[in-house]
């Protein structure tokens, strides 16, 4: 996705509205039907927004888990985000375009993005069935500051993804219980991920 692309934005005062905090909150729900609508939500080209902290860009964030392990990458080289490039992520998905959504700052709009920003990086090769478990926050470093995670676990009945991206380096299927000592090694937003999904 190039940086002219015009990608979903939601205003950051309305999140600080709703209730701004730091790392994972379960309640997606409450925070994604008031922001994702036509009158917040809306796309500017990414360029214009990538350092600008009065927007949060939505973003997709899916996990992969299967039989108790959990897909793992390194980003690669081509990966989007230069600032992420060489960490460990448990997160597939990418930022919500004008074109993925048919230019329309709805949930339903959404979830549709969401779908095909999936089909385009990886080969998901078990049934599976995906659900929300909440939004990621994370103002500790540049990138988190302008980015809003909205995190989706997918239980595949087997542990069978394939990237269809070299963005998607190294990948794996890691246990969960092997996670947590690794924890270092990952972006924060699936740090973040490994402390939920490891209770």
């Amino acid at each position: 996705m190039g940086l002219s692309e015009r990608v979903l934005i939601v205003p950051a005062d309305e999140f600080d509205r709703l209730g701004r905090f730091q790392g994972f909150s379960p309640d997606a729900d409450r925070y994604l039907n008031t922001l994702l609508v036509p009158e917040l939500a809306t796309f500017r080209p990414r360029s214009e927004v990538e350092d600008d902290p009065s927007f949060k860009q939505i973003i997709p964030y899916v996990i992969f888990r299967s039989m108790g392990q959990v897909f793992t990458y390194v980003r690669g080289k081509s990966g989007g985000e230069a600032r992420l490039r060489r960490l460990r992520s448990l997160g597939v998905g990418g930022h919500v375009a004008e074109a993925d959504a048919e230019g329309k700052g709805t949930v339903e709009a959404y979830e549709l993005a969401l779908r095909r920003e999936l089909d385009e990086e990886v080969d998901v090769r078990s049934p599976g069935r995906l659900t929300r478990l909440g939004l990621i926050n994370d103002d500790s470093n540049p990138v988190g500051l302008v980015h809003l995670g909205v995190v989706h676990l997918f239980e595949l009945d087997r542990p069978e993804v394939a990237p269809k991206e070299d963005a998607l380096a190294d990948p794996e299927f890691v246990k969960i219980d092997d996670l947590t000592p690794l924890r270092d090694q990952f972006e924060t937003w699936s740090q973040f991920c490994i402390d939920v999904i490891s209770r």
